[in-house]
């Protein structure tokens, strides 16, 4: 089980950032939230739309030569990051973007982990408001 943790910004609005069980940063919010009451919604919708995308596989990856398969909401998606590492961006069912990767990854394995390791420490997780 993760933890997320949950900080107000300088401007007073609200984002997350999600930690696996060993304590590595996997996650962060990829947009701010105006209240805490609508961060808590965007870790929740976190948890469920992680959880489905893996069970269902859907993920759309953007690093193949070839135009990917689209995919429709919830999903994970697969990029390039400017350095060349890969990257993923979860999505709700209403299209926006709710949590990123933070650090790019190696290797598109160690990136489809990185996307596993959120649907598994995002579901029932601790909440810890700094």
């Amino acid at each position: 089980m993760g933890t997320f943790y949950i900080k107000k910004t300088p401007s007073g609005a609200f984002n997350f950032v999600l930690l696996a069980s060993n304590k590595e940063k996997i996650a962060v919010s990829s947009q701010v939230y105006t209240t805490k009451s609508a961060c808590k919604k965007g870790i929740e919708s976190v948890g469920k739309n992680a959880v489905r995308c893996i069970e269902e596989n859907r993920i759309e990856d953007l690093t193949l030569k070839k135009a990917p398969e689209r995919v429709p909401f919830p999903k994970f998606e697969i990029y390039y990051d400017k350095a060349g590492f890969f990257r993923y961006r979860l999505f709700a069912t209403n299209g926006e973007s709710i949590a990123i990767s933070e650090d790019g990854y190696k290797s598109k394995s160690g990136c489809l982990n990185g996307m596993k390791s959120v649907a598994v420490n995002a579901n029932f997780p601790d909440i810890v408001e700094v």
